[in-house]
């Protein structure tokens, strides 16, 4: 597939759209001809708008191998995600461009490696688009665990697929937990840092971790408690990202551009941005 200019928006059509839980919705998106609309690597974003209503950055939660359709896991949070959540349909058309952003290491720092992916709530959607990766390119990495959290059952992003295909994966372990008790639920209750903490996972693996920033501090602590060196955890920071060309400054931070420099870091990049963030 040729790459398109990323300035150059293409017309998309929804095709699909899957309601996650009560607040997130994912839609899928192919272009005029019903394909994808164009190449990306996992950890990389596009820019969705609607003429008239706005235009954000989100994650693509699909792998690049899916050469089909390109998915978005959208959370309510705003005008634009209201709009979609509230007005969208199947058959709707919807702009997108891109890819904007780095991606993960998956073909280098990766590759060949034990992989631990760490997740919180809606977060676990760029993380998707790598754990898809992993395993449709099973040979090239070693033992992948996972581990995600969130506020209930209701808030547990592609519930049904974890427990119907990624539980069923070689050479795979999925760890899930609530924030609280709940009567349709008989796993592990409590919160991600702690139950990392609790399951103590060996040392030998690269760590992927996207979540609020409130948990990757704490997860950050336990790991570096545990002996867990920073260059061995990746994350993400695409929330702060607006216009993907390093323009309008709202994605800087210290010295560095997300939409630039990122929104993919290895952590030990992360140490001189400021304390605010």
């Amino acid at each position: 597939m040729q790459m398109p200019d990323m300035l150059i928006p293409q017309v998309g059509i929804i095709t699909d759209i899957i309601q996650e839980t009560p607040d997130v919705k994912t839609f899928r998106v192919v272009n005029l001809k019903g394909n994808k609309a164009f190449d990306h690597m996992p950890g990389q974003c596009a820019m969705l708008s609607i003429p008239g209503v706005g235009e954000a950055m989100f994650s693509i939660s699909t792998s690049p191998t899916n050469t089909k359709y390109m998915d978005f896991s959208i959370k309510r949070v705003g005008v634009l995600t209201e709009y979609m959540h509230d007005k969208m349909r199947e058959g709707d058309h919807i702009t997108i461009r891109g890819p904007y952003g780095n991606a993960f290491p998956v073909d280098t720092e990766l590759k060949g490696k034990n992989i631990l992916f760490v997740g919180g709530g809606i977060a676990l959607a760029p993380l998707r688009s790598v754990i898809h990766y992993v395993f449709d390119n099973r040979e090239n990495y070693g033992y992948v665990d996972i581990l995600y959290g969130a506020r209930s059952v209701a808030d547990l992003v592609y519930y049904k697929e974890i427990e119907k295909s990624w539980t069923e994966k070689r050479n795979t372990n999925v760890f899930l937990t609530i924030d609280r008790p709940d009567d349709n639920w008989d796993g592990h209750i409590g919160f991600v840092p702690d139950y990392f903490k609790k399951i103590g996972f060996s040392l030998d693996k690269v760590v992927v971790l996207c979540g609020p920033p409130i948990m990757i501090k704490f997860v950050m602590a336990v790991l570096l408690e545990m002996g867990f060196k920073k260059e061995q955890v990746y994350t993400t920071l695409e929330l702060r990202m607006k216009c993907g060309i390093g323009k309008c400054g709202r994605c800087n931070i210290g010295d560095k551009f997300v939409c630039m420099d990122g929104p993919v870091f290895r952590t030990d990049e992360l140490d001189h941005i400021p304390d605010e963030f």
